[in-house]
């Protein structure tokens, strides 16, 4: 243990390959955020579209994940979820959220705070039936953020969600759909 303690008290790295300067800025910060994401898909950056996403509950504990970015525009930042998992139930009591992007090879990460609000059942569905079929089945079949009765069970409902919706289009769950983060802080 005392070897690893040496390493990280010794870990140092040099994180002046990418320096922000003021003659970088754009216009908005969501040009801005544009021009590294794409730096970041052109150097192969392994899931650049990943965030953390931070919220608090009901008595300010704070919880973090990392979840998937599926768009964003000057009106913010957009990703899927159910409704009903921490993430889901801790916006609903306190909709203000923090992002996280982390681009390691870029030495790069951008912070943005906002509030986080359900976006319209429309484009909810619109994205859900562009995922893949076992995604759309896995998300009635979990309960997320809630304990399994087994393994088993949750395959068994999988299995069964599979035979329900075997030949016909799976629609979204009511508890499944998109919010959207609208940025207050850059």
């Amino acid at each position: 243990m005392d070897q690893l303690h040496d390493h990280i008290k010794g870990n140092r790295q040099n994180y002046n390959k990418a320096r922000l300067l003021e003659s970088d800025l754009t216009e908005t910060p969501v040009e801005l955020f544009s021009q590294w994401l794409q730096m970041a898909i052109d150097e192969g950056v392994h899931e650049p579209i990943a965030m953390n996403l931070a919220t608090v509950d009901e008595a300010g504990k704070p919880s973090s994940r990392m979840v998937l970015m599926r768009g964003f525009d000057e009106n913010g930042f957009v990703f899927y979820t159910n409704y009903n998992s921490r993430k889901g139930r801790n916006i609903s009591v306190q909709p203000m959220v923090a992002l996280n992007f982390y681009w390691h090879e870029l030495n790069k990460q951008i912070r943005i705070e906002g509030s986080a609000m359900a976006i319209d059942p429309a484009s909810s569905d619109e994205y859900f039936r562009s995922r893949p079929k076992e995604s759309q089945l896995g998300a009635w079949a979990s309960a997320q953020s809630s304990s399994l009765k087994s393994r088993q069970a949750l395959d068994d409902s999988f299995a069964a969600l599979s035979v329900k919706f075997k030949d016909q289009p799976v629609p979204r769950p009511p508890h499944w759909g998109g919010y959207l983060v609208t940025p207050q802080l850059f």
